[in-house]
């Protein structure tokens, strides 16, 4: 892969998006996208039923797909103690990415879901952590869980925060959109941009924005 743009969260009509998954993909490949991850919100209602359908598009409309493409979930509002199974679950089911949906400062997130997210060995990436501690930065890093700068209003209020903490702890970044419509997506410039507000420095807008999200499509195609 080169440096074009990896987006690890976006959502389509299976959630609270407003696009099937296939419009994703063609309106991805026309912005010069090199992958991108559909991970649609879900709790024990309906992580079946997007995995199901994210696969079978993944499986049946292969030669439709013009760039890498990643079925995953977000882990939404659920309890701390309910993330470990559940990620598992969708592990078992086939989810090549599990996001959990973070402490934003802009949504009612159940306190301690950042610290269950860090620590539970099925968790790809920590989605807009809020005012995530450095201890639960630390255990990140450990575990290999990546932490999410959002180019999302609301949830990128704390990008400076979060980045801070990150680099403190060495806990890897990606920039993601968190899009739910065809404006939310975002260009690698614009990407660069959300990084380098967050205070990165080149080195750093380069890992957020290339190095990281190419290691985290690696992660997610060795488990096909």
């Amino acid at each position: 892969m080169g440096d074009r743009r990896i987006d690890l969260h976006i959502h389509s009509f299976f959630s609270d998006g407003v696009l099937l998954p296939s419009e994703i993909l063609r309106r991805a490949q026309a912005l010069d996208f090199e992958a991108i991850a559909i991970t649609d919100h879900v709790d024990a209602s309906n992580l079946e039923e997007v995995l199901e359908s994210l696969l079978r598009l993944l499986e049946e409309q292969e030669s439709d797909r013009p760039i890498t493409f990643i079925p995953g979930v977000e882990l939404t509002h659920v309890s701390p103690a309910s993330i470990p199974r559940l990620a598992k679950r969708a592990k078992e089911l086939g989810a090549g990415l599990v996001l959990v949906h973070g402490e934003t400062i802009v949504e009612p997130v159940i306190e301690g879901t950042n610290r269950a997210a860090v620590e539970c060995p099925d968790v790809d990436l920590l989605a807009h952590p809020g005012f995530i501690t450095l201890r639960e930065a630390e255990i990140a890093a450990r575990n290999g869980v990546y932490l999410e700068l959002s180019a999302r209003g609301g949830h990128a209020l704390t990008n400076g925060h979060v980045a801070r903490v990150a680099l403190a702890a060495g806990a890897k970044l990606v920039v993601n959109s968190d899009a739910h419509s065809p404006s939310d997506l975002i260009g690698q410039e614009m990407a660069r941009l959300v990084a380098k507000g967050a205070g990165l420095n080149e080195e750093e807008v380069e890992r957020a924005t290339v190095i990281n999200p190419r290691e985290l499509v690696k992660r997610a195609l060795e488990r096909r």
